[in-house]
């Protein structure tokens, strides 16, 4: 089977770990060169003939362009841009600081702006190319104490939307995905921090019509379609990715 991004060069945020991680597995297999751009090295696993490591600080303007140049400059040029980094912490408006607030726009909703605009005259150049951002299924919903996080996803959501009208002219094409639970070191971190584990894991699980958490490469394989040629006349769209959960209305019952 041909591999769907062969030739591809991408630049995947936060693409070391967790969701990332899982996208930048899922480009390689097909294909594609990776930069992984965020500030701490991923793990040497994932480096290699087909990916490199970008330091940056993903809020800083002048790191987002200078990890745009460097991965021009190295690869020739740029097709695919990745939105995936970002944070997440627990904070009712009235228990957050405005620093709070500041810190997670500025990795989840300033940082997929400013990588666009360092990489959109690059993909001009090449005469189109595909930005795909990373929500949430809390862009649509949210859990309790998540405020910030949630309104940083529904920007991504509606940011979205406003790139592929803007540029879809230009052959540049841009859709978001909305994971739900993923699995990852972090959301295990999660679970085992309550302090009844199990029972959190289970009724976690029920909420699932799938019957199981996802992983970081079913993320992936969506990724894959909308970089590749198959979801050619797909723009401005976000996929919804949770196993059914946003879809499975409670019971009041045990």
């Amino acid at each position: 089977m041909a591999e769907r991004l062969a030739g591809k060069i991408a630049i995947i945020t936060g693409g070391g770990r967790g969701i990332g991680a899982g996208i930048t597995q899922r480009f390689v297999e097909e294909g594609a060169r990776v930069a992984i751009v965020q500030r701490h090295p991923p793990p040497d696993a994932l480096l290699g003939d087909r990916t490199i490591y970008v330091k940056a600080d993903l809020a800083n303007s002048g790191d987002t362009r200078s990890a745009v140049e460097t991965v021009v400059e190295g690869f020739g040029r740029l097709d695919i841009l990745v939105n995936n980094a970002g944070i997440m912490f627990e904070k009712t408006v009235e228990e957050m600081t405005e620093v709070d607030w500041d810190q997670m726009m500025d990795i989840n909703l300033k940082a997929p702006f400013l990588l666009p605009k360092a990489a959109m005259p690059h993909l001009r150049e090449r005469g189109g190319g595909n930005i795909i951002n990373i929500g949430s299924i809390e862009g649509l919903a949210s859990n309790p104490g998540h405020p910030a996080y949630s309104a940083s996803k529904a920007g991504i959501h509606g940011f979205t939307a406003a790139v592929a009208v803007d540029h879809g002219h230009e052959g540049i094409r841009c859709n978001a995905i909305a994971p739900g639970w993923i699995n990852s070191d972090l959301s295990e971190i999660y679970i085992d921090s309550m302090a009844d584990s199990s029972r959190v894991r289970r009724e976690l699980l029920a909420m699932h019509p799938v019957g199981r958490f996802g992983e970081p490469t079913d993320v992936g394989n969506l990724a894959v379609w909308l970089a590749s040629e198959e979801s050619a006349f797909v723009t401005g769209q976000v996929y919804v990715i949770d196993g059914g959960r946003t879809k499975k209305l409670p019971l009041p019952i045990s």
